[in-house]
């Protein structure tokens, strides 16, 4: 099992390079409607990504599939159109995948199905308390494909200081394995360079293989390409990042037996962050 890997761009060079050295989806990110309002205190990344991006994203890529996270459920005003206008465009202009943010009712998921009418994957991005609350009843639903947790909003909606200790308390383990019962495609989260992150990104890959995790996004760390400009950097970073992490994917497969130890590193590694910000009275940050 490898893990099915997300990069978010709209730049089309970095996309295609992304492609070929192994992402297996690109993620063009048009969620905006009120995400400044709810992260406005996070060092977190807010695109404003357009259905023009998706056309030109589709334009280069061969291999990867095209997934576009839409605006949660909404209706038409006169600052933006409606949910249907919208994945209505996204499906036009080639999106392989839709992905439905911040979603906290059946009602919403269920018109998002109904809109999208089977014409492409979907992906739900589990990221609120109401969404668990009601995680039973999407399980039973037919048109259910593959969850993906988000731990920001969802650390958000618990009032967590840190989006790790999502991991630690047993939220994620519990959340997953109810996915895993129900034979649905589940990740959570992403991932920045080995050796990386608040909490290395080595532990939190273990983590996704000792929980059964299939996909885990690309963090602004893993390439900020805000301060990266140079291609060629961009190409090495992609090169030698994907391959460290399939590398330890290989190993994760050949020694289950250390999830435990790795387990108890993460919760250390997550309390000691969790303390410090607590001493220092600092904001969260988080990667993506």
């Amino acid at each position: 099992m490898s893990l099915r890997l997300m990069y978010i761009t709209n730049n089309p060079s970095v996309a295609l390079i992304a492609e070929q050295n192994g992402v297996d989806r690109i993620f063009v990110d048009m969620e905006w409607i009120g995400k400044a309002d709810r992260q406005g205190n996070l060092d977190s990344v807010k695109n404003h990504h357009t259905v023009e991006d998706v056309r030109a994203i589709r334009r280069v890529l061969t291999k990867a599939e095209l997934l576009v996270r839409v605006n949660p459920i909404h209706e038409a005003t006169d600052e933006y159109c409606s949910s249907k206008e919208e994945i209505e465009a996204v499906i036009k202009a080639g999106a392989d995948v839709i992905m439905l943010p911040f979603f906290k009712t059946l009602e919403e998921v269920q018109r998002f199905y109904t809109i999208v009418n089977k014409r492409c994957k979907t992906v739900l991005l589990l990221e609120t308390a109401e969404a668990v609350d009601i995680l039973d009843e999407i399980l039973k639903l037919p048109q259910l494909e593959e969850i993906h947790i988000g731990l920001n909003d969802l650390s958000l909606s618990y009032g967590k200081p840190f989006m790790f200790e999502l991991l630690t308390d047993g939220t994620v383990e519990r959340l997953c394995r109810k996915m895993e019962l129900a034979g649905v495609f589940y990740g959570f989260g992403g991932i920045a360079s080995l050796g990386r992150g608040m909490v290395p990104a080595d532990m939190i890959i273990r983590e996704h293989y000792r929980i059964g995790s299939r996909a885990a996004i690309l963090s602004r760390s893993f390439c900020n390409v805000d301060k990266i400009h140079d291609l060629a950097a961009v190409e090495e970073i992609f090169f030698r990042g994907i391959r460290e992490i399939r590398a330890l994917e290989q190993e994760c497969a050949r020694h289950m037996k250390y999830f435990s130890d790795n387990r108890k590193a993460l919760e250390t590694a997550v309390n000691t962050v969790v303390e410090s910000m607590r001493r220092s009275g600092a904001e969260k940050k988080c990667d993506f």
